[in-house]
């Protein structure tokens, strides 16, 4: 049986090598998002140069672990129909200007046919309110949009 494809959004390998904290909820993500990466084997896993650019920024320690998860994960490049649909979704008010880089997270994904795009923000990307629009948008471009979803949503048995 052929694997799903999916795009690993930043947040996902930001949960899963982040440090541990004392607020319940993201404790939580972080433990879901340890149990999927220890399933991920069941997956295609690819990435975006945009999530290996922001797995690289800000502190110097976190950045490494970051990136040091990421590392064997397929590279998907930003291309010319990626930007085209970014773009496209920032007009179509499915992503606010102020996030472009999160609508490139879901072009990227769109434009490679992938499966599923998995992520923790649920403000600009996983969120009910605007999937809709995303879809609408991504169709409009003639693509099939990856499913959307968190990891706790893509446990398999």
């Amino acid at each position: 049986m052929a694997k799903y494809k999916v795009y690993v959004e930043t947040t996902v390998v930001s949960y899963l090598t982040g440090l541990p904290t004392r607020d319940l909820v993201l404790t939580a993500h972080q433990q879901l998002t340890v149990e999927w990466w220890q399933r991920r084997h069941r997956f295609d896993l690819f990435v975006s140069e945009a999530v290996l650019q922001e797995a690289a920024g800000g502190d110097p320690s976190a950045a490494a672990r970051r990136v040091a998860a990421l590392q064997g994960i397929s590279v998907l490049e930003l291309t010319a129909p990626v930007a085209g649909l970014a773009r496209a979704l920032v007009a179509g008010h499915a992503v606010p200007a102020t996030a472009a880089v999160d609508a490139v997270h879901i072009a990227v994904a769109a434009v490679n046919g992938m499966e599923f795009l998995l992520t923790w923000n649920c403000t600009h990307i996983a969120n009910a309110a605007t999937r809709g629009m995303i879809e609408r948008v991504c169709r409009a471009a003639g693509l099939v949009p990856p499913v959307i979803c968190t990891p706790e949503e893509l446990m398999e048995e």
